[in-house]
């Protein structure tokens, strides 16, 4: 008991929700998979105060740096609910080194930002885990991150993710090139699932369906409803990189995230120019059936909102088509013909055929 006169204990950080001990004990727990993902130019141990990046190393001659940024939204909440970690790590990367690759840039390196109210260092290393996967399918090093214990902030064991990713391109190989032009075909890479938007939306409809995370996925089989939804974003980077190498006829590429087509896909063309989308082209896929069926989503709003089964748009030459479509299937890509470039008009995208929802 204090006694008048006493001065009152030293408050430690501790006290405070911040566990410095913590932090430590997370990075000894990452560094064995930080150092799995060294490539050319990146070789050093995390730890310092940045990360160090040798372009003349990487191989390049007159490179330009291309840079993006990104996070997983709402699909974390899922991620924590249900207390699966090690699957928002590859979103994270994804949602970045596809921003890259479509400006026809090779990832290089990656840094991530972790925040959360309460430090699990085994919930982070799984979280690294992740992001680790995801950098190696990329090719990128992981070459530093920051994580920030923030009670007050964040509730418990809620947490937030950011990522930066850092590429390059020879000055000549940058895309979207200058010749888009009407009659250009355009291409559809298969996404994985919902891939990393609109998952207040999938949350929404989950609530309206009364699911718990752990339900058997109704379009999943031998999945849980969770398992199914954090399906990680798909990793273009290598194949795309191969197929540019392998044909010129590629002359933009557009990542279908947040906004769907309406918004990514103009915004790789020219002004002037739109796109018309053949939907009944689109191979959907049953996890956007049973989101359309259950929260009654009108086709313009699954158009808007999720990639609906296309994650990634490849436009090119049509006299090329041919070309085109075995250089991305060299690759491993199982390509989809849905449509054409297009004089603009009063929308950038203009859609025939329906949706096979």
């Amino acid at each position: 008991m204090t006694q008048p006169g006493d001065k009152p204990q030293g408050l430690t950080y501790a006290q405070a929700g911040v566990d410095i001990d913590a932090g430590a004990r997370m990075v000894e727990l990452i560094k064995p998979l930080v150092r799995a993902t060294r490539r050319r130019g990146a070789d050093a141990e995390i730890g310092g105060f940045g990360g160090l990046f040798d372009l003349k190393a990487a191989g390049f001659s007159d490179p330009i740096l291309v840079a993006a940024n990104d996070g997983v939204g709402t699909k974390v909440k899922i991620a924590i609910e249900s207390g699966i970690h090690d699957t928002v790590g590859i979103d994270l990367v994804a949602m970045c080194v596809n921003d890259l690759v479509v400006q026809g840039a090779e990832p290089l390196f990656f840094l991530d930002y972790y925040a959360t109210g309460h430090l699990e260092p085994e919930t982070g290393a799984q979280i690294v885990k992740g992001i680790a996967a995801g950098c190696l399918e990329a090719g990128a090093a992981l070459i530093g991150g920051e994580t920030a214990e923030m009670p007050g902030l964040y509730s418990g064991g809620d947490y937030d993710l950011a990522g930066f990713a850092v590429g390059a391109a020879e000055r000549g190989d940058l895309l979207p090139r200058a010749n888009i032009c009407e009659g250009d075909v355009i291409f559809g890479l298969r996404a994985s699932g919902v891939h990393s938007n609109g998952y207040s939306l999938v949350r929404k409809i989950v609530e309206r369906a009364g699911l718990g995370w752990d339900a058997p996925a109704p379009f999943a089989p031998g999945k849980t409803l969770a398992q199914a939804l954090l399906e990680p974003t798909r990793i273009y980077v290598k194949p795309l990189l191969q197929a540019l190498r392998q044909t010129s006829a590629i002359k933009a590429l557009a990542h279908i995230t947040g906004g769907g087509y309406p918004e990514n896909v103009p915004r790789v063309l020219p002004k002037g120019l739109g796109a018309k989308i053949d939907l009944s082209a689109i191979p959907v896929l049953p996890v956007f059936r049973w989101l359309a069926e259950q929260g009654g989503v009108a086709e313009r709003e699954m158009l808007r909102t999720f990639n609906c089964g296309v994650g990634m748009i490849v436009i090119g030459e049509s006299a090329k088509a041919v070309e085109i479509e075995e250089a991305l299937r060299a690759s491993g890509e199982d390509p989809v013909r849905i449509g054409s470039v297009i004089p603009a008009g009063d929308e950038r995208v203009v859609y025939e055929g329906k949706l096979a929802l």
